[in-house]
């Protein structure tokens, strides 16, 4: 939440320019992702366009509010807006391009750059890296185990999800690797239920990963 010293009109002014720059960086970032990854298929429907920016605004908005004017902020804004463009990849296609991936995972650590240097929280850091590394392993082996209910992009998207997951803590990245596998199995189930065993089957794990990040970093405190 924005800390109780705060002025209020810093506040709605943070949380109004949080909105803006989801539904401003929404498109922008459909627009390069469409240019520099063609075999993704070019720009998504207006409709889709439309609900991945107000989703966006929304996560930004609610980011804002739990951080307020913390250092953290930027990496949580910057998890939004590609984590939000992921999923709809992931929703369409079944796909989780590598070089997303990876701009999420190398973005989000040098933006936690911050918050560890100038509040002097290596421990953060540290605990943020150890993060990453375990939840990749731990996907990696489910993987390995278990192909066909595990993909490899997902396997990759589990270095990022871990990063902001140990940055908030131990708790929240035991909590949100669960959490994971919960939303993924409620959807599975619902897509079960609606349209049967072979789409059930397709369901992509990558929108389930993001959301449970993006609970865990607005539930903890």
């Amino acid at each position: 939440m924005i800390a109780s010293g705060t002025d209020g009109s810093v506040a709605w002014l943070l949380v109004t320019a949080a909105a803006l720059l989801g539904l401003v960086l929404s498109p922008l970032a459909e627009n390069l992702i469409a240019k520099r990854l063609p075999r993704l298929g070019g720009l998504p429907a207006v409709r889709v366009r439309i609900t991945t920016a107000a989703i966006t605004a929304a996560l930004c908005v609610a980011f804002s509010l739990r951080f307020g004017l913390d250092y953290a902020l930027p990496a949580f804004l910057f998890l939004a807006i590609l984590g939000v463009q992921l999923s709809r990849i992931d929703i369409a296609l079944h796909l989780l391009p590598n070089p997303l991936v990876l701009m999420l995972l190398a973005g989000g650590f040098l933006l936690l750059l911050m918050p560890g240097f100038l509040n002097m929280q290596a421990d953060g850091l540290l605990r943020a890296a150890l993060g990453a590394l375990i939840l990749f392993t731990g996907y990696l082996s489910l993987g390995l185990i278990s192909p066909g209910a595990i993909g490899m992009g997902d396997v990759k998207l589990a270095a990022p999800v871990g990063l902001y997951l140990g940055y908030l803590g131990w708790t929240q990245l035991l909590y949100g690797g669960l959490l994971c596998f919960l939303l993924n199995g409620v959807v599975t189930l619902f897509f079960l239920g609606r349209k049967g065993r072979k789409q059930a089957t397709e369901v992509p794990h990558g929108p389930s990963m993001i959301a449970a990040t993006a609970a865990m970093a607005l539930l903890s405190t």
